[in-house]
């Protein structure tokens, strides 16, 4: 059963084209060539300036842990670590019921 996993993360308004960019062109591209990764999308709230959810589904949970512990996963948080955050991201799986 595929898992869907979404970070919510809010940057300062002013760093929103930045968080795009290093989402874009940093991001994005490790993460959708991980073994079990489906799909990877950035969400842009149309009511907070600033607020994201990066929308990822897996084919299972063993992928995400796989991915977790990979040396790509450390290179996406040394990229996210960039950008000035209003909060700490929350992570968040879930399942189609």
């Amino acid at each position: 059963m595929s898992v869907v996993r979404l970070i919510f993360v809010t940057v300062k308004p002013e760093d929103a084209s930045a968080a795009e960019r290093v989402w874009k062109t940093d991001c994005a591209p490790l993460m959708i060539k991980q073994k079990g990764c489906l799909s990877e999308e950035l969400l842009k709230s149309t009511e907070v300036p600033g607020e994201y959810i990066s929308y990822a589904e897996w084919d299972n949970q063993a992928s995400i842990e796989r991915y977790l512990a990979s040396a790509d996963h450390q290179l996406i948080k040394q990229h996210a670590q960039a950008l000035r955050t209003q909060s700490r991201p929350v992570v968040k799986c879930y399942t189609l019921v």
